[in-house]
């Protein structure tokens, strides 16, 4: 995991932990955190992509802290490459602790959607290189 000061990217998803998203220690799921990282990443994809995207991979994914009930996730996305029709992006997770402004990096991954016309088929992403 590295070390970040700070959120780096654009704020993409803000949400709230809830208890039906805990284990009976209070921690939150890594599945579910996983879940909001694939969302904000889908919202930034499309925009770019003007268009639909689907998740294709998703690299090097580890927790460094839990997040706990009441905490807001916070969900920062920055689009790093752009491929003929996929879209990588930087993808950090943060947890606002419960009624502080205290920020800390919960986990963070690379992940790689795909754009896809009308029929499921991958497509060019409108401005995209020519190759890759």
């Amino acid at each position: 995991m590295t070390k970040e000061a700070s959120p780096t990217g654009v704020l993409t998803l803000r949400t709230q932990a809830m208890p039906r998203d805990a284990n009976a220690a209070g921690d939150i799921f890594g599945g579910w955190v996983m879940a909001q990282m694939d969302s904000a990443s889908g919202i930034h994809a499309a925009e770019r992509a003007q268009g639909r995207v689907v998740t294709a991979a998703v690299n090097e994914m580890s927790f460094a802290k839990p997040v706990k009930i009441g905490d807001t996730l916070c969900i920062y996305t920055d689009i790093i490459r752009v491929g003929r029709s996929s879209i990588t992006l930087k993808v950090q997770a943060w947890a606002q602790r419960y009624l502080t402004l205290n920020l800390e990096l919960v986990t963070h991954a690379e992940f790689i959607m795909v754009a896809l016309d009308k029929n499921g088929k991958p497509t060019p992403v409108p401005g995209a290189p020519l190759t890759s």
